[in-house]
């Protein structure tokens, strides 16, 4: 059997808000953000379902761009470029 591998693009920071329930995954995400320069890059980890729906809203509404997005065995991953 072969195995297939993405290759994951490029992180400025990660954050794993694995196991936290909403709105915990996105506030925490905000935070980070805050953090980072204009042009640099989150990787965010989860396992809340409602994350989907939240870092959608979220990217859209504060002119973040969601560059990538995994989902695998309960698993959320989202790549975020600050605005």
């Amino acid at each position: 059997m072969t195995e297939v591998h993405t290759k994951e693009p490029p992180c400025d920071a990660e954050l794993d808000a694995a196991g936290l329930e909403c709105p915990m995954p996105l506030l925490k995400a905000k935070l980070e953000l805050n953090r980072l320069a204009s042009g640099e890059v989150l990787k965010v980890t989860a396992t809340d379902p409602g994350s989907q729906r939240d870092f959608h809203s979220f990217a859209k509404l504060a002119g973040h761009t969601m560059l990538h997005e995994e989902t695998a065995d309960g698993v959320f991953r989202y790549w975020l470029r600050k605005a």
